[in-house]
């Protein structure tokens, strides 16, 4: 997913080094596995073998694997709803739904993009695309981003259907595309906007959240996301008559989009907290005896404190949760080497804080720049203000009572993520969204959008198991 790179995880120390290669500690040879979990290890290593990413993969191909096994299982066709759009045949997706026996409980829905990050096998030392596993640890693109999350999906409602498992409230599984993306097909956008009806539910659970281990493969946290930025960008550009570049003037396009660049890196948003970072600040500062753990605890009860501000912004993760950020990520200038340059520009990516929107970015950014001739054009899509979700009791109370069976004494934390993901498009219909805790990541991280990805079994067989008690706690719970 887009937000992984730097999530309020990594503000905990969960992604680490996202393009590392094998993990510094083996995790053990892995106990025999149930046969419940050979099953899902196929479903896993179906999923991860089936290339989805945007250059040559087909989501609509691992959506018809995924509704293949669901009909097998038992569930009617008309329960599962299989999408796409002439313009994007590879980039389709399904619903499939379990019915509920309660009249009065509203549905509740799994969400999971299948799409993942491209990746180069020449980089890899493994082939990305086959499901390796080595020393208890298993490598492959989508192993953690997320395609491990949409098989205990699947694997979670083929055996409730194979079961006779009858919920209370039903459950709803949406399986889409573009995720990973920006100028992609999106499947949860096209869903929020096409069909809503058929996705509504009171709460979503989606990828974003997860837990930390020491190195030694001990979990001490586990996090909930229960909100994110938005993604805005801007094209920040130059221009300027040129000439002959024998005889050279300080009036120069590439100069002038310097400077304003320059202006860019040294402005700092306003601090902002809402009540998940200051939830997150507070409960996972309690944690740590530090000055940043301390800077953590009095942030959350003053967001005037300067010094436990100036101590914070120290962290890369927490300097942006505490508010919106732009970087300049791409740069292009003139038209010729031996001539003044006519156009310079940059890509500006934003980060947005919750309730900011485009245009109070752009005016900041305007302000701070003080060159009219440095414009900033906003470049499509323009999303809708972030607004993050309820910290609902029910949804809350589920991770955290589980957890406690799982890994007692363990702290479940709400998180901002800095980034973004398909969350974003549910939320402004109405569907409060959480990305759920479960697995885990050690200090080396599991290599997400970066190489040999990866995530131990442990980690895996464990958040399932999880994530299986979590969803028939929600489901019974009206």
């Amino acid at each position: 997913m887009l937000h992984r790179v730097l999530t309020a995880v990594l503000a905990l120390g969960l992604a680490g080094n996202l393009a590392g290669g094998a993990p510094a500690l083996a995790q053990g040879t892995p106990a025999p596995l149930r046969p419940d979990q050979v099953k899902f290890r196929e479903v896993y290593k179906e999923l991860v073998e089936t290339n989805t990413s945007l250059s040559v993969g087909s989501c609509t191909a691992a959506a018809a694997k995924m509704g293949a096994r669901l009909k097998a299982a038992g569930f009617a066709d008309a329960d599962l709803v299989y999408y796409s759009t002439p313009e994007h045949p590879k980039d389709g997706g399904l619903v499939a739904i379990l019915h509920g026996s309660s009249k009065t409980a509203r549905p509740m829905l799994l969400l999971g993009h299948l799409d993942v990050v491209e990746a180069k096998r020449a980089d890899w030392v493994r082939d990305p695309f086959v499901l390796n596993e080595e020393n208890g640890v298993f490598y492959g693109r989508g192993t953690s981003d997320m395609k491990v999350i949409d098989a205990t999906w699947v694997d979670m409602l083929v055996r409730f259907k194979e079961g006779k498992f009858v919920p209370k409230r039903t459950i709803k599984l949406a399986l889409t595309c573009g995720e990973e993306t920006l100028e992609a097909f999106n499947g949860a956008s096209w869903l929020a906007t096409n069909r809503r009806a058929l996705i509504d539910a009171e709460f979503a659970l989606n990828e974003g959240g997860g837990g930390r281990a020491d190195a030694n493969g001990k979990v001490t946290t586990q996090g909930v996301q229960v909100g994110e930025k938005v993604v805005q960008q801007f094209r920040m550009e130059t221009t300027n008559p040129g000439g002959h570049s024998s005889v050279p003037i300080k009036d120069n396009a590439i100069y002038q989009l310097a400077q304003g660049l320059l202006k860019v890196r040294d402005y700092d948003f306003p601090l902002q907290l809402n009540d998940v970072t200051r939830a997150f600040f507070a409960k996972a500062g309690a944690g740590r005896d530090d000055a940043m753990g301390h800077a953590m605890v009095a942030i959350s009860k003053d967001p005037n404190d300067k010094a436990a501000e100036a101590e914070l912004n120290k962290d890369r993760g927490f300097h942006s949760m505490l508010r919106t950020t732009c970087v300049a990520t791409l740069l292009d200038g003139g038209h010729a080497e031996n001539a003044l340059p006519q156009r310079a520009g940059a890509n500006i990516n934003c980060r947005m804080f919750p309730g900011d929107t485009m245009e109070d970015t752009k005016a900041q950014l305007d302000r701070a720049i003080g060159d009219p001739g440095v414009k900033l054009i906003p470049l499509p899509p323009i999303r809708p203000k972030s607004t993050p979700a309820p910290m609902n009791p029910k949804v809350m109370g589920a991770f955290e009572s589980v957890a406690a069976k799982y890994w007692p004494g363990v702290p479940v934390i709400p998180t901002m993520s800095t980034g973004a993901s398909d969350a974003l498009y549910l939320i402004p219909v109405g569907i409060p969204t959480y990305g759920v805790p479960g697995f885990w990541s050690g200090p080396e991280g599991s290599g997400a959008h970066g190489l040999n990805e990866h995530m131990s079994a442990k980690a895996v067989y464990t958040g399932r198991d999880y994530l299986t008690d979590v969803v028939k706690q929600l489901a019974d719970t009206e």
